[in-house]
């Protein structure tokens, strides 16, 4: 496959359309959210303060550096069932606050509170629990000697599960066998949509338009496209991991799955990049490792380099996440721009005769239907029957993003995805002027996202096929 295309810089600057924290979003599965002040809860083993600007109600309770301080809610739902509780904090140090979250005095949930980087910037934790029906004790308690953190508020989001999100029916994944399976250990395939590199369209990525792509879509998951290079990562390290946290906390809110993209593409041997890599996903995965949500890619679409060189640095950086988040779902892009090596005059027995030396983790393979026909979708069939694959990015037109769509060998592509239960993610969710990109130009700047008035023909296609719900099997 051909290289990522650069963006003309007459498309603009980034801009700052993502937040750092959680706004709430659209009801996309019908779900009651209800928000408990800190302040306003039972406390021990800590106080009261306003002393620090960004929070909210009257103040935000600053916990004791001792272990065993707790914050104490009261909780009603309506019925019985799992809830998501979201905390709204801030931790000026570089060190973890973790808490441990009860209810009723039940089993505890570990939620690590890492730092947000001042005491005035505001960051959000999440947990899973159960609630019963009426009231409930929701108590965070600090488990280390420095205490918890600064915590502003709760919101507690129920009624998830049963309308159906994603990330919530299916909770953490797992690779078992050739199949990406759920917690209940079935397979499932996730669908959604790839951004386009953040640096160059974060517009498109805000409460609107995820709104959008979680309710009136129906997508699973939210590849979140950070290139390395191209006026991307390595210009600014501390900005895009930012934005990488951001991202991930949107997703979260909406119960999607969280594809961590680290883009790679020129150079194209991930080795080149890998300092890079080591201290990008260390953070990600550290901060995140609570979540159930995120997918770890950590090597978009490698070219110029043998597959034996992309084998050894996975080697090398799956144990990095590891290291960190024990459970997560790492993919890793095949040779010849993620074509299982047919790009470059290969094939997938490279990656047969000498598979990576690791567990829980897929390979991903990409196509551009009027490119990309029949050896490589012939490369797709065979490799299905010897490894676990996910296509990480695909489009309707030519390698290039745009031209002619060619829906009809799209679709038979999608049709044997589907069949064989392999996840995939279009590219791409934004409003760039070539074909590939699914909204018309302009759309986003403003604010209506739903519809198909506000597509290109690519994106009245895509969402079509991302609409019907999945059917994720829990027993």
């Amino acid at each position: 496959m051909a290289p990522r295309w650069p963006v003309p810089t007459l498309l603009g600057p980034l801009v700052a359309a993502v937040l750092s924290v959680p706004t709430a979003a659209a009801d996309v599965g019908a779900a009651a959210i209800t928000e408990h002040q800190a302040e306003a809860a039972t406390i021990s083993g800590g106080l009261v303060e306003s002393n620090h600007a960004g929070y909210t109600g009257s103040g935000f309770v600053n916990y004791d550096n001792a272990t065993g301080g707790y914050v104490e809610f009261t909780v009603t739902a309506a019925t019985a069932g799992p809830a998501t509780l979201s905390f709204r904090y801030a931790n000026g140090t570089t060190a973890n606050r973790p808490v441990t979250v009860t209810v009723d005095g039940a089993a505890g949930v570990g939620v690590a509170f890492p730092g947000t980087g001042a005491w005035s910037t505001w960051g959000t934790g999440t947990a899973t629990v159960s609630l019963a029906a009426g009231a409930n004790r929701v108590r965070a308690t600090a488990t280390t000697a420095v205490g918890g953190p600064n915590l502003d508020r709760l919101t507690v989001e129920t009624g998830a599960v049963t309308a159906g999100r994603p990330a919530d029916v299916n909770g953490q994944l797992r690779v078992c066998g050739l199949k990406l399976c759920n917690r209940y250990g079935k397979p499932v395939q996730l669908r959604g949509m790839s951004t386009h590199g953040i640096q160059w369209y974060a517009q498109c990525v805000k409460s609107a338009s995820l709104d959008a792509l979680a309710g009136d879509w129906g997508a699973d998951v939210l590849r979140i496209s950070m290139y390395v290079q191209e006026d991307g990562y390595e210009t600014n390290p501390r900005k895009f991991t930012d934005l990488v946290h951001g991202y991930i906390e949107e997703a979260t809110r909406r119960g999607l799955y969280a594809l961590v993209d680290w883009h790679q593409l020129d150079p194209g041997d991930p080795n080149a990049n890998i300092a890079l890599a080591r201290t990008f996903f260390t953070e990600i995965a550290q901060r995140h490792r609570d979540k159930t949500n995120i997918i770890y890619d950590i090597a978009n679409e490698p070219n110029n380099v043998s597959w034996a060189g992309i084998k050894s640095y996975a080697e090398q950086m799956i144990p990095v996440i590891r290291a960190q988040d024990p459970d997560g779902v790492v993919f890793v892009g095949t040779h010849g721009w993620g074509s299982l090596g047919v790009s470059d005059g290969r094939s997938e027995q490279d990656i047969v005769n000498n598979p990576i030396n690791a567990t829980n983790f897929m390979y991903t393979f990409h196509f551009y239907a009027a490119s990309h026909q029949d050896e490589y979708f012939a490369a797709l069939q065979r490799a299905a029957a010897r490894l676990p694959l996910f296509v990480t990015e695909f489009g309707t037109q030519t390698y290039t993003g745009d031209g002619a769509n060619d829906f009809a060998y799209s679709q038979k592509y999608l049709d044997f995805l589907a069949a064989n239960k392999i996840g995939w993610t279009n590219w791409n969710f934004s409003d760039d002027f070539r074909s590939g990109a699914v909204f018309k130009e302009g759309t986003c700047a403003g604010s209506a996202f739903t519809g198909t008035g506000v597509l290109k023909p690519a994106g009245v296609w895509i969402r079509d096929r991302m609409r019907t719900p999945d059917d994720f099997p829990t027993s």
